[in-house]
């Protein structure tokens, strides 16, 4: 049986190439597009799965008072108070949910590491990474004890027991008493974990501090459906350690300092969801695009779908050729199970030989989609096996059971008489497939056009400064009470050198924003800004314009210690029209405003202008150990000269250790809607994909609709139809077809883009435009497929068609 159903196969493929063709290359690029999003979807879902704790543990994010975008860390004395008061959680560890970079030195090897992690004793028993040499016991018993990554470990020792070694971290002396490897996807994978964090908080004199919200935690919890419990115990902490101090001291009730205030909101995260969750704030390695991997996923599935209906479209057509073989197989005894079986058989092969193109596409082309998405995805893995498995038995059925059952369910009397091509059996369905095909092409069509106006709005889009031809680069900073000076004296030299025009520098990046945050209050008006650091000269340098009052000036001295310059955005939020010369309480602290310059762009146009302080190093002691980059202006006039300078100048005077590394402020803030522009450009990919699929569904049926009607067209002819006529029969429908798909993708269109859109804070008004452009896109391609197959078939031999008649 199925050695004779090989054969009928065969026999229809040599007498269908180009259909068969388009089918299977159709259907392959479809389960290619899955096959990407699955492997998308796998890396992120992998995170912490490995970890034995992920059910239990739980970082710890505040969003402080009425604020609507700042979610913080916490405070140093919540662990240890919430630990005494609460019987729901076993632990708290400490640590910094961000990563440093550090010099290592080991006997005269120096390497540069990015992802150094400082964490409480116990972090081991939150993230229990393997343990390869040493153990966990001796690492928490010594405070200058170093627990290694086994990677780490072989870039500093090679073959050598690391166990016990001196190594120096940013020149401060640790032992090495662990060697750990991290068994999967974790969102702390640190090169190097050391245990100084309970000295920094004593350092900073933050045990008692309830003002900084400075320091990582995470909590483990006995129960896991504890945890709203748990975040109202540590709301109630802030409300007894926060509100009700500060309501006093202010002379108000409680009731009135929430209501200026607002309180602070406490959301536990839990490990197992920590990188797919929407919260904006993650742990080291940072949030995964939720958003972004829904709409792979969703891509993906529309883009099978299309190829399936393809799919179905095509062999529903195509059936009327084999009608005759159904026909005369029913008389000879076959079952409708068996015709069914056939046909089911035949898809199951096409899909196989799909399947084998979608992997030859994925496995070629997974270098740059590594790339895209800054990934390294393989194809491999009894997870990833099973779900093409999965995919495999999904096309099958969903493609091959309508069409078996259409073609298995053929009326042999109607058949044999040879007057099936006249049927309209299934007509209707394919129409409404064909509909379904153009509302997905318009979809893609409008889509691409809208992001695209987005992201060029975002090119274009006057940011407040401007930051052409300034470079940044990081600046070492001691532990001594000379940074500042030493700086100054590194100032003076960089502008003796020939092309350099200014230099400065300013504690906040562009695409990260600020390094801290902190309260201040202006007539009962309570304001979380940004705390913007700066030297003179820098606001000048990056051309951010004045609204009133003046920037800082060296030559008057209080400007140094005890003035403060605001933007727009905190101008506002103080309902003040004459700011100029009024006084901020700053942490205790009276500062003086002198000046508002205008709102400029810090952290993308993702994200709404933040209040904004500024003031200079000096204003407050412990912000000069925020300087860690010097900004430079520099000539664009032999510019490779000005910078072969200012490196030789920096590796002999400043840091010989570390690599000369700088980035222009300018590309720096473009990082900051990187993601966007990669998004546009996968639409665009996939709007190429999408139409060409939707193109050959068009062909292949439209080409079967003619040939069934060339009968027809041969009669009109021979009765003086001229070509126009013909033309306009022919095509009429698929204008309708068209008309109909774009109005069935307006609605979810627009609403779907309006949710992508809502990313922005700032963003375009959905236009129009792309809506009215893509539909004569769409049709004109149309037009151009369904027009010339009519034409040929307008130049038809009459007598090749008509002498049996």
């Amino acid at each position: 049986m199925l050695k004779n159903w090989t054969k009928i196969f065969i026999h229809h493929i040599k007498h269908n190439k180009l259909f068969t063709i388009l089918n299977t290359f159709g259907l392959g690029i479809g389960i290619a597009g899955l096959i990407f999003a699955v492997l998308y979807w796998n890396d992120e879902h992998s995170y912490n799965q490995w970890n034995s704790e992920k059910e239990n543990v739980f970082q710890t994010l505040v969003k402080l008072g009425s604020t609507d975008d700042i979610w913080a860390n916490n405070p140093a004395p919540i662990g240890p108070l919430l630990k005494k008061k609460s019987n729901k959680i076993t632990s708290f560890c400490y640590l910094e949910s961000y990563y440093t970079g550090g010099l290592v030195k080991y006997k005269g090897k120096k390497l540069l590491f990015s992802k150094i992690t400082s964490a409480q004793k116990n972090f081991f028993s939150y993230f229990p990474f393997t343990q390869i040499y040493g153990s966990i016991n001796a690492y928490k018993k010594d405070k200058i004890a170093v627990a290694l990554a086994l990677k780490t470990a072989k870039q500093l020792f090679g073959n050598e027991n690391p166990i016990g070694k001196q190594i120096l971290i940013e020149g401060n002396k640790h032992i090495v008493k662990l060697v750990y490897e991290i068994p999967g996807k974790s969102s702390i994978a640190s090169e190097i974990i050391i245990n100084t964090i309970d000295d920094r908080i004593k350092t900073d004199g933050n045990e008692s501090a309830w003002g900084n919200y400075n320091y990582g935690l995470l909590l483990k919890l006995k129960n896991p459906k504890d945890k709203a419990i748990v975040e109202q115990e540590i709301e109630n902490l802030y409300f007894e350690n926060v509100i009700k101090p500060n309501a006093k001291n202010g002379g108000i009730t409680t009731q009135k300092y929430i209501k200026q205030y607002g309180e602070n909101t406490v959301y536990l995260e839990q490990l197992k969801t920590d990188r797919i969750n929407a919260m904006p704030v993650g742990l080291a390695e940072g949030k995964g695009n939720y958003q972004f991997l829904l709409i792979m996923m969703g891509i993906s599935l529309l883009i099978l779908i299309l190829s399936i209906v393809n799919y179905i479209n095509l062999s529903t057509a195509n059936a009327i050729k084999r009608a005759k073989e159904v026909g005369i197989r029913k008389i000879v005894g076959a079952t409708k199970r068996n015709i069914i079986s056939q046909f089911i058989f035949e898809t199951v092969i096409i899909t196989l030989f799909s399947i084998m193109i979608a992997l030859s596409i994925v496995e070629i082309t997974l270098p740059y989609y590594n790339a895209f998405l800054e990934k390294e995805f393989l194809l491999s893995g009894s997870q990833f096996f099973i779900q093409l498995i999965i995919i495999f038995g999904l096309t099958v059925i969903v493609a091959g059971i309508f069409p078996a059952i259409y073609v298995a369910n053929f009326d042999t009397t109607k058949v044999i008489k040879g007057n099936f091509g006249r049927s309209k059996q299934g007509v209707w369905i394919r129409n409404s497939m064909l509909i379904f095909q153009f509302t997905i092409a318009t979809f893609f069509i409008i889509g691409t056009s809208i992001v695209h106006e987005q992201i060029k709005y975002m090119n274009s889009k006057d940011l407040g400064f401007k930051g052409e031809q300034i470079l940044e680069i990081y600046y070492p900073r001691r532990e001594d009470n000379q940074l500042y000076e030493r700086y100054v004296t590194v100032k003076k030299e960089l502008l003796k050198i020939q092309g350099v025009k200014q230099v400065s520098s300013g504690a906040f990046t562009f695409g990260n924003g600020a390094s801290s945050t902190s309260g201040f209050s202006y007539n009962d008006v309570n304001i979380q800004g940004h705390n913007m650091a700066v030297d003179y000269e820098m606001l000048e340098m990056l051309n951010v314009k004045m609204k009133s009052g003046r920037f800082f000036n060296k030559n008057i001295a209080s400007d140094a210690t005890e003035s403060v310059i605001i933007n727009e955005t905190t101008l506002k939020m103080m309902k003040e029209k004459n700011p100029v010369g009024k006084i901020i309480n700053w942490n205790d602290k009276q500062l003086k405003i002198i000046g508002v310059v205008k709102d400029f762009h810090l952290m993308g146009l993702q994200t709404e202008i933040p209040p904004m302080v500024f003031f200079h190093y000096k204003t407050i002691d412990w912000m000069i150990g925020n300087l860690g980059k010097i900004a430079i202006k520099i000539s664009a006039q032999n510019q490779t000269k000005t910078l072969g300078q200012i490196e030789k100048f920096w590796k002999k005077n400043i840091n010989q250790d570390y690599p000369f590394d700088y980035t222009f402020i300018d590309k720096q803030f473009a990082q900051t809607y990187k993601e966007y522009v990669s998004q546009r450009n996968l639409f665009s990919i996939l709007n190429i994909v999408v139409i060409l699929i939707a193109l050959f569904g068009l062909f292949a049926l439209v080409s079967f609709s003619v040939e069934r009607r060339m009968k027809e067209i041969a009669i009109r002819k021979t009765l003086g139809a001229e070509t126009k006529e013909l033309l306009f029969t022919l095509t009429k429908q698929y204008f309708i077809f068209c008309v109909f798909g774009f109005i069935c993708a307006i609605l979810p269109v627009f609403y779907l883009l309006q949710l992508w859109l809502e990313n922005f804070a700032y963003r375009i008004e959905m236009p129009i435009t792309p809506y009215v452009l893509s539909f004569f896109f769409l049709l004109t391609l149309t037009l151009i497929v369904v027009l010339g197959k009519a034409y040929q078939a307008t130049k038809v031999d009459v007598l090749y068609y008509l002498k049996y008649e």
